[in-house]
């Protein structure tokens, strides 16, 4: 069971997501060994926890988040290092399709693979989701392979939620 399922407010800001075939089509896609549909989960999760803690705009945080990776095949024929580069374009592209997004949901997305994507995020909230992402994406790639990293992630995530609740 997922950590955020317990939490009402966050259900009530991803549910209408949730609810798009296409959007579940990403747990069909691997990503970090594991579906990219967990992993939005988790990122989705964190920046809202962290964001409404410290009182910033934490649902189009929320919705953003859990549409950094919404994308499909697009970016198959592209090298690693496009994939990286390239895919908050087609994550926008693709959130477009289904999604009126306001300017902040799209600088989080566009900006959440900073500095391999060369513009920084303009908002606090984006700067949140990258580095979330980051850290749920060394959590996930190493996870099962690497006990002394997974512990080391999770201590940093916990001394970061510790620190915004004081």
């Amino acid at each position: 069971m997922f950590i955020g399922c317990q939490d009402e407010e966050f259900q009530n800001l991803i549910n209408p997501i949730l609810t798009n075939q296409e959007f579940l089509k990403t747990k069909d896609k691997v990503h970090h060994g594991m579906t990219r549909f967990d992993h939005l989960m988790r990122v989705s999760y964190y920046s809202y926890y962290i964001t409404k803690k410290l009182h910033l705009n934490y649902r189009e945080t929320t919705r953003a988040a859990l549409l950094h990776d919404f994308f499909l095949d697009e970016t198959e024929k592209d090298s690693h290092i496009k994939k990286l580069q390239n895919h908050p374009e087609y994550a926008i592209n693709n959130a477009k399709k289904y999604y009126e997004l306001t300017d902040r949901e799209e600088d989080i997305i566009r900006t959440h693979m900073f500095p391999v994507t060369l513009k920084p995020p303009k908002y606090l909230e984006s700067w949140i989701v990258d580095i979330v992402d980051d850290v749920a994406g060394i959590y996930e790639k190493y996870r099962s392979s690497c006990n002394e990293l997974k512990a080391a992630t999770t201590f940093l995530c916990i001394l970061f939620i510790n620190v915004i609740q004081k």
